[in-house]
């Protein structure tokens, strides 16, 4: 029998993602695109690229993957692309294609896991209402799986992270805590039904929650991965030229994940560096160090995050507001 999937990764999902503060300064250093037809490139960290072909198309363009989050294969290859489907999602757009991305331990694993991995992912991009149109594949003791994905928008209908107002009320359409399950699962410490929750959540696609945004008028619109729920506020209230509030109490959390996170034998590598570089930009309330904890964790396929006219009626989480203030900076109580 094949070893768990998550007993080859150095990181589950995307925790395993460079941090936010490592990338920074690199990405900052590199040089911007001048073609007038490039919508979004990487100026304000949005979640895809976008470009005109013309007046009334524009290409959406994301890449995504990770190593397994859980060790399910099927799940695995469902999750992975639901999570890279998202970021076309993000931008106000629609997935069309998408090519695999596959680093695999073949003589490890087997092709069987690999196929289910594969048909797993194939479903995704099926539900999503897209094709997968080809790939690519590399010899890895590591492996990891995800998409390259093209989508369409109307250039006049593109949804960034950068349009937030002041008052604007922040929605999450997805509850946290995906990281922590992920690290229980590698540490012995998630039963089925738990992963099972989250399961559930990260195989969720974002599109009737962007319809939901597009429908509340969104002024900004981002989703929540493995920055966690902070980096990505951060982010969004950083583009927008403004500051964040956001109350504790009303963040939900997968049902069981805050009884994990009272101790930290559940806690992310990915995680503990979000809670890191919050820091250098966030203030606490009196803030129960479990839900700090969790507006830090590192989700994977978490939901979108939209900042809409504050008494607009959107399906999710109230969480907080964009307010006048240092752009960036987040206040938590």
């Amino acid at each position: 029998m094949p070893p768990a999937l998550t007993s080859l990764s150095h990181g589950a999902g995307c925790g395993c993602k460079l941090s936010a503060a490592d990338l920074r300064p690199i990405v900052a250093g590199l040089p911007r695109p001048t073609d007038p037809r490039v919508l979004v490139a990487t100026d304000t960290a949005d979640d895809a690229g976008v470009v005109r072909l013309s007046d009334d198309l524009a290409l959406v363009q994301t890449v995504d993957f990770f190593t397994p989050i859980v060790d399910d294969p099927y799940a695995f290859g469902r999750i992975a692309a639901t999570n890279a489907l998202s970021d076309i999602y993000a931008m106000g757009g629609v997935p069309v294609s998408a090519l695999n991305l596959v680093a695999y331990p073949l003589e490890t694993l087997g092709p069987e896991v690999l196929a289910e991995i594969l048909r797993g992912g194939a479903d995704a991009v099926a539900a999503a209402g897209a094709s997968i149109v080809g790939g690519h594949s590399i010899d890895d003791p590591e492996p990891k799986y995800g998409l390259a994905v093209t989508g369409t928008v109307h250039p006049g209908a593109v949804l960034t992270n950068a349009g937030g107002a002041p008052g604007d009320a922040l929605v999450l359409t997805k509850p946290l805590g995906a990281g922590t399950v992920a690290t229980a699962i590698k540490r012995g410490l998630a039963d089925d039904a738990l992963v099972a929750r989250a399961i559930e959540v990260m195989t969720t696609l974002n599109d009737r929650a962007a319809a939901a945004a597009r429908e509340a008028g969104a002024h900004a619109l981002t989703d929540v991965t493995g920055f966690g729920l902070l980096g990505h506020v951060h982010e969004l209230a950083a583009a927008s030229g403004l500051a964040a509030e956001i109350d504790a109490d009303a963040v939900p959390a997968i049902d069981g994940v805050l009884a994990l996170l009272e101790g930290e034998e559940a806690l992310a590598g990915g995680s503990k560096r979000n809670r890191l570089d919050a820091e250098s930009f966030t203030t606490w309330g009196d803030v129960a160090e479990p839900v700090r904890r969790l507006v830090c964790d590192a989700m994977t396929s978490g939901g979108l995050l939209a900042a809409v006219a504050s008494g607009t009626d959107m399906e999710g989480w109230a969480i907080g507001r964009l307010v006048p203030g240092e752009p960036g900076t987040i206040s938590v109580t």
